[in-house]
């Protein structure tokens, strides 16, 4: 799989150092993080990567509502929700709004390599 620009949403700081950690250790770039949903939909036509993981659970504006709007503007966009156990109904409500996949927190690399390789493999190639 080639490397791949990733923007990183998500309102804790703690969770986006680990995501970008993992994420460049997996061979990837990180091109942009955003903190909340509003700022990801405003960035992303400017950032144009080719993979977002978007926390679902944000103040300001969440995740789904932030993929909705992504969505909007690129239809081709490739969103993979992080969330928390528990959130299956919000998953499902991604998942309408044009979210590709999922990952559950605590993100494991293992699973982060998962499904980057799963999603980029049957959008992005």
């Amino acid at each position: 799989m080639r490397p791949l620009t990733i923007m990183v949403v998500d309102d804790s700081n703690l969770t986006i150092k680990k995501m970008v950690k993992m994420i460049e250790d997996l061979g990837h770039k990180v091109v942009h993080v955003a903190s909340n949903g509003r700022q990801a939909a405003e960035d992303y036509p400017r950032v144009k990567p080719d993979l977002v993981t978007m926390d679902i659970t944000m103040p300001d504006m969440d995740g789904i509502e932030a993929t909705k709007r992504i969505m909007a503007v690129d239809d081709k966009a490739v969103i993979v929700m992080v969330t928390s156990h528990g959130q299956e109904q919000m998953v499902m409500d991604a998942i309408e709004a044009g979210a590709k996949g999922y990952v559950l927190k605590p993100v494991k690399m293992e699973k982060l390599a998962e499904h980057l390789e799963a999603v980029a493999g049957k959008y992005l190639e």
